[in-house]
């Protein structure tokens, strides 16, 4: 279990851009379609509150949805599931296990290997590309 990262709002607030912080700490959505991306090539995505590693490329795909998706997480524990009955929907929400930053949506309508679509918010993420 990973260690639990915990801040004020103001704190979040200085550390965060307005966006990110209406995203990642009050479970806002942006809009589909208008994260710029991510570099080319092989790398993590980090948490952009904490640096938390969640994803990996290799496990990006274009679901055609608007949102960066990912088939699974980095490794099991990186994320956490809750249920989100919001909006009227019944959803189930991904959030960062190390500082509960909002993340996302996960549903069961991915491609194999796991059947699952991890929908993710472009801004609550960070990409490090890998070194070498």
């Amino acid at each position: 279990m990973r260690q639990k990262i915990f801040r004020t709002e103001a704190e979040w607030r200085t550390r965060l851009d307005p966006l990110a912080f209406a995203v990642t700490r009050q479970g806002a959505t942006e809009r589909p379609w208008s994260h710029e991306g991510f570099a080319s090539g092989p790398g993590t995505f980090r948490c952009i509150c904490c640096g938390a590693p969640l994803f990996e490329k290799g496990h990006k795909f274009d679901s055609g949805c608007g949102w960066p998706s990912f088939t699974a997480p980095l490794e099991a524990g990186a994320v956490e599931e809750r249920a989100d009955l919001s909006h009227g929907m019944r959803r189930t929400e991904v959030r960062c296990a190390a500082c509960e930053a909002h993340l996302g949506h996960v549903f069961e309508d991915g491609p194999a290997p796991t059947g699952l679509r991890y929908c993710i918010n472009g801004v609550a993420l960070e990409f490090e590309p890998e070194q070498g």
